[in-house]
């Protein structure tokens, strides 16, 4: 199961995530966000020293905009937020990991969800924020997807939820991804928090 901490901001973050079983680090290039990544020269020095996977998370940027952080950042994996559609996957594909987020609720219709060009989906809790919104939806509407792209589960995800992660069985699920419920303010992470969470998790 892949695990991916998203919204770093903090070089001591990013220096104690590089040293666990984290599989991919997450950074916010929408400047809506109170996760936005500005760059930093510090910041920038520690990055270019990790060899794990690194995501930029963009809401409804140009390919011009993307390509660009993804060179300054040295991203490998790009994830779509927005309302982005398979032409712009199909082109990120052809160089990068692509990520399509997918907003979920109880009115969701798995048969619409159409991005066959994404390596992975993201279903993540829909609500007034693009991401970063600290609740979850209804589990059980999982059983509902049939679609052949792998997903990573997101939205309100915290350290009560390692049994219910674990008891997920389904074919296409790939992992997880956690951001606000391991913060002690946005973009600041709970390093200890998200250690033991780890730990129990494998």
């Amino acid at each position: 199961m892949l695990t991916k901490v998203c919204g770093l901001t903090r070089t001591k973050d990013l220096e104690f995530l590089s040293e666990t079983s984290v599989d991919m680090l997450g950074f916010i290039f929408a400047e809506s966000s109170p996760r936005f990544l500005k760059y930093k020269s510090d910041f920038m020095q520690e990055l270019a020293q990790i060899k794990k996977r690194k995501v930029g998370v963009f809401v409804n940027s140009p390919e011009y905009f993307i390509r660009a952080k993804a060179e300054l950042f040295q991203l490998d994996t790009i994830q779509l937020h927005g309302d982005e559609d398979n032409n712009l996957i199909q082109k990120l594909a052809q160089d990068y990991t692509v990520i399509k987020a997918v907003s979920i609720d109880e009115q969701t219709n798995f048969s619409r969800v159409n991005f066959p060009d994404a390596h992975y989906l993201l279903f993540d809790t829909k609500g007034k924020h693009r991401g970063g919104n600290g609740i979850k939806f209804n589990w059980d509407i999982l059983n509902d997807y049939s679609g052949e792209v792998p997903f990573l589960l997101s939205g309100g995800i915290g350290p009560e939820d390692v049994s219910a992660i674990t008891q997920i069985n389904h074919p296409q699920f790939a992992g997880i991804d956690v951001n606000s419920r391991f913060e002690t303010a946005p973009g600041e992470k709970n390093t200890s928090l998200i250690q033991e969470f780890l730990t129990q998790l494998r």
